[in-house]
């Protein structure tokens, strides 16, 4: 492995480069006017892979974005490893709120990357990670220590929902036959407490309308007299959680599972400041469900959030209007033995039913995923494990995450296999955030412990 470690000592500066140019593309999948720049980045990819040395590369069309998936199998006998990754963005509003533009990458030192961190849509989520392990099965290519076959698993879609993954992977079923799948879209305690992920969150993701009369209306000849929807839309959102902050909805915790008192204080080791973590955030106070500290409420209690909310006029001065509609987008993220579909529902009856008979209410659900939990007690975790106190120099701590990757089950439930989430993120890096960051430290870590991984994934030995 030493002529692993000097291949990527020796191209650094290369790499970076090469993720720079790769983060200029901005493709938001969200955004129709985007849609070449997702089908340029997805071509990227698969020059990325291919110089990177893997034999077969293709861009799957599909009904949305293109998959791009590679090949590289070495051997029957040798283990096999699906790399999955995402090669889409979130989209970068408010734009105004970031300190440089967010498909100009620019790289600047800060009080938690000392050694300088890259700024741009995407950098952390996911393109920086996904990228890491191009460059990874580059440097063991070159080196010529692969002892693995490595399929990569690309897509552009996973910021909108993953909504033709599935059908791609059950068509491609046996193209994608493999023992675990290797994941690099999570985060690490610290950047001196290595962590892998054994958690996630599910989501349920809905609209919400509200609508009054049938025109906007002059808020001093109707008000006080029509009911306003903006007004209705707020109450009716503000009693989904009672006084103890729980979610009020009839059945939400029906199926949560509930972790003992050992795991809840097993999980409550990790390290955690509040005061920094509340510094971090400029707020002064933290809130959240009673009974549950703050590592709790962020990775195995479920929740409700308003993503946004609009309604009536929002330009420049002041227009004296009741209006007609008011709109809220809201998402749940859902903890083990929640089933998404189920509180989409639960969800869509409660809400219609709060609603005053002066207005009608329709509920449109997004994208949603399943909960997952991926096991410790695996040969995929034991490598990864491994290779991360190989390059951190200490054992990782596994910790639930608080995010959700619907695919993880996917993964599970089409090929029949368990994940491992090995990500080099950091919670601070404000993904889906202006000024979205990866530090440059946690990107070389990861292009140096991900060969690792492979390497005891084969029953290699230091």
């Amino acid at each position: 492995m030493e002529a692993v470690e000097a291949y990527i000592e020796k191209n650094r500066d290369r790499f970076l480069t090469e993720l720079i140019e790769f983060l200029r593309i901005p493709s938001v999948s969200a955004d129709p006017a985007h849609k070449e720049d997702v089908q340029r980045a997805a071509e990227a990819t698969k020059q990325y892979l291919l110089q990177a040395g893997v034999t077969q590369v293709n861009v799957h069309e599909t009904a949305g974005h293109p998959i791009v998936m590679g090949s590289h199998v070495l051997a029957k006998d040798y283990p096999t490893v699906v790399v999955y990754g995402h090669y889409d963005v979130q989209p970068p509003d408010p734009l105004e709120l970031w300190d440089s533009p967010p498909f100009e990458p620019l790289i600047k030192k800060t009080k938690i990357h000392p050694d300088g961190a890259i700024f741009a849509r995407g950098s952390c989520d996911d393109k920086g990670q996904l990228f890491m392990h191009v460059k990874a099965f580059e440097s063991l290519m070159q080196a010529g220590e692969l002892r693995c076959n490595v399929k990569f698993l690309f897509e552009g879609e996973e910021e909108v929902g993953s909504d033709n993954l599935e059908i791609f992977c059950r068509t491609h079923k046996d193209e994608l036959a493999c023992d675990t799948v290797l994941i690099s879209d999570t985060a690490i305690l610290d950047n001196n407490t290595p962590s892998i992920t054994t958690g996630l969150r599910g989501l349920s993701y809905v609209e919400v309308e509200v609508t009054g009369p049938n025109k906007d209306l002059h808020s001093g000849v109707f008000g006080g007299a029509v009911a306003n929807p903006v007004n209705v839309l707020a109450q009716m959102i503000a009693s989904l959680h009672d006084e103890k902050k729980r979610i009020t909805i009839p059945g939400f915790y029906d199926k949560v599972l509930e972790l003992s008192s050992e795991e809840r204080a097993e999980m409550n080791k990790a390290p955690y400041d509040e005061a920094s973590y509340m510094n971090e955030l400029n707020v002064a106070d933290l809130m959240g469900e009673e009974g549950y500290t703050t590592l709790e409420r962020t990775a195995i209690r479920p929740t409700l959030d308003v993503n946004g909310i609009w309604g009536g006029y929002t330009g420049e001065g002041a227009k004296t209007v009741l209006p007609s509609k008011a709109f809220a987008k809201i998402s749940m993220r859902l903890v083990p033995n929640q089933d998404p579909d189920e509180i989409t529902e639960l969800f869509s009856k409660h809400f219609k039913k709060i609603a005053p008979s002066s207005v009608q209410v329709k509920v449109t659900p997004h994208h949603g995923g399943k909960p997952a939990v991926t096991p410790t007690d695996s040969a995929e975790y034991a490598a990864a494990a491994k290779a991360m106190n190989k390059t951190f120099g200490k054992d990782p701590i596994p910790a639930r995450g608080g995010g959700s990757i619907p695919i993880v089950s996917l993964f599970e439930d089409v090929l029949g296999v368990k994940s491992v989430l090995m990500g080099f993120g950091l919670d601070s890096d404000d993904i889906h955030s202006p000024n979205e960051h990866f530090g440059l430290y946690n990107f070389y870590q990861g292009i140096r412990t991900i060969p690792y991984f492979y390497h005891y994934y084969a029953g290699e030995n230091d």
